[in-house]
């Protein structure tokens, strides 16, 4: 079902003493809402998570796509690196977030889901584990979750692994993070054949769209949407 009725706001959270900037895109009559957890501070600048945002948009997801790092912090990292690999520090952003979400009236009554990729993602593992309450489904997609370490075993969120097929590294890195969550969760990894680590490849982003859109739909909404 394509909604074409959704109004974007820019926003701003206020989250661990920072301002994070983003955007939030609200179609009519939302059946839940995802928030994108990147690594680097450009993730509602980024053309993949956009392009995945719309697809989930359309859906009748709401989306939240925010930068995790200020600019400042963003324009030090292009040098450094070292923030996007700071997981304590963008897990904290990511659980504040989700904690200024529920306090908005509009969306205090959506469950909620976590889209990160790759540093985000271990962020957005470790916010579901401290927040399980709180966060209904997480989706990685190119993601190190094997970065989330210890809060692996605590996900009780539905989680989909999205890893490209030619990613060897990551892939195998998400194999074992997958085998270190607990048994009785629902969990589940898709290979995409022939993807790399960014999804760059003809119909690569398009499935992995497709996929996120999928799992959200399934357990973020008590109505299916299809």
């Amino acid at each position: 079902m394509n909604r074409t009725n959704t109004e974007n706001r820019y926003i701003q959270i206020l989250s661990g003493g920072v301002r994070l900037e983003g955007i939030l895109s609200i179609p009519e009559d939302p059946k839940g809402i995802v928030l994108f957890v990147h690594g680097n501070g450009n993730s509602r600048h980024s053309p993949r998570n956009q392009y995945v945002a719309q697809t989930l948009q359309e859906a009748g997801l709401a989306t939240l796509l925010f930068d995790l790092l200020t600019p400042r912090e963003e324009e030090i990292d292009q040098h450094t690196n070292h923030l996007r690999f700071d997981i304590g520090l963008l897990a904290r952003r990511t659980v504040g977030a989700i904690e200024w979400l529920d306090l908005e009236p509009y969306a205090r009554e959506l469950r909620i889901g976590l889209f990160g990729s790759s540093t985000g993602a271990a962020a957005a593992l470790i916010a579901a584990a401290e927040l399980p309450e709180k966060v209904d489904a997480v989706v990685s997609r190119g993601g190190r979750p094997d970065l989330a370490e210890t809060a692996l075993r605590k996900v009780r969120a539905p989680t989909l692994f999205i890893v490209g097929g030619d990613d060897e590294i990551v892939l195998e890195l998400n194999k074992e993070a997958l085998d270190q969550m607990q048994s009785g969760s629902e969990k589940k990894m898709i290979v995409v054949p022939g993807a790399t680590h960014l999804f760059e490849e003809p119909g690569a982003i398009e499935y992995a769209a497709r996929l996120a859109r999928e799992w959200f739909s399934e357990h973020l909404d008590q109505v299916s949407v299809w």
